[in-house]
């Protein structure tokens, strides 16, 4: 993580500095803070997001680019880009001002009907996928290889399971991730998101009304956006999931394998994580053996 200072403070230095028009508004950091990028409410139409660290201000342009072209053919929500900064006042790196998106992150308490979550969801990932591909962004390190192989993390993956031995079922989840990497993704290149995670899809009124954070999307398997139905749902929600999202066999595994090594290193680097990252990872690696 970077060791700059991102607070209140800075932003508001920021904003004199760059978009004096705004620098009457008040500035207030948004929780959960998240890893990749530290926001702040801009007032109330605005939010500001700045990268925590140099491996994520990559992620600035890109979104600035690609998202207004994204949301033209999106059924839902997306952040809108509204100006871009500069590094200045000792911050290193390009940080983005966006439209403000209405809505609190996903928890099954706050979701009025699973099934239609998903469905909604599902729809939203299969009309991403639908957009045209051309010069998007490809798999690789600014991305953290989303949507490429899960080779890139096969031996974090097997380190996590031998400390895990006493833990799960290693022969199993061994099995399941050995079938993940069997196959690859054999068509054309799609749109994925990248990190369909339950802090970035926004509820409001009990329905999924928005989906943020496209700082991983990019153009390939979009096996990666599939985790979510072991992550989030289960049984019935997650058979409506996998229903409205047809995708073969094969790309169901590499989704459950993501799941699995997203899961397994968290569990295995419990010292870093906390209480809720840890339980939440038990009940993925959990949902993905019993599946």
């Amino acid at each position: 993580m970077s060791e700059i200072q991102i607070d209140a403070s800075l932003v508001r230095r920021l904003i004199a500095n760059q978009f004096p028009q705004w620098s009457h508004l008040p500035i207030t950091p948004v929780h959960p803070a998240g890893w990749d990028n530290r926001t702040f409410r801009l007032g109330e139409t605005m939010s500001v997001r700045l990268p925590s660290a140099a491996r994520y201000a990559v992620q600035v342009e890109k979104e600035q680019r690609w998202l207004p072209k994204l949301a033209q053919q999106l059924p839902l929500p997306i952040p809108q880009p509204l100006a871009m900064g500069e590094p200045a006042c000792g911050y290193p790196w390009r940080w983005s001002i966006y439209r403000w998106v209405e809505g609190e992150p996903a928890r099954r308490e706050s979701v009025a009907d699973l099934n239609a979550f998903a469905q909604t969801l599902a729809h939203f990932l299969a009309a991403l996928q639908q957009v045209d591909a051309t010069d998007g962004p490809p798999a690789g390190p600014e991305n953290f290889f989303r949507g490429g192989s899960l080779r890139v993390y096969d031996a974090e993956t097997r380190r996590a399971l031998a400390a895990l031995d006493r833990q799960v079922d290693v022969e199993a989840a061994s099995a399941i991730w050995e079938r993940a990497l069997a196959s690859a993704w054999s068509k054309s290149p799609v749109w994925f998101h990248g990190d369909v995670s339950a802090g970035n899809l926004l509820v409001r009124n009990g329905t999924l009304h928005a989906v943020i954070d496209f700082g991983t999307s990019g153009v390939g398997d979009p096996a990666c956006d599939l985790a979510i139905a072991w992550t989030f749902f289960s049984g019935e929600s997650r058979k409506t999931f996998r229903t409205a999202l047809a995708l073969d066999e094969e790309t169901w595994m590499r989704g459950r394998g993501w799941a699995l090594w997203k899961a397994s290193i968290l569990l295995a680097g419990h010292a870093q994580s906390n209480a809720v990252e840890m339980q939440q990872a038990q009940r993925t690696l959990h949902e993905v053996l019993v599946d």
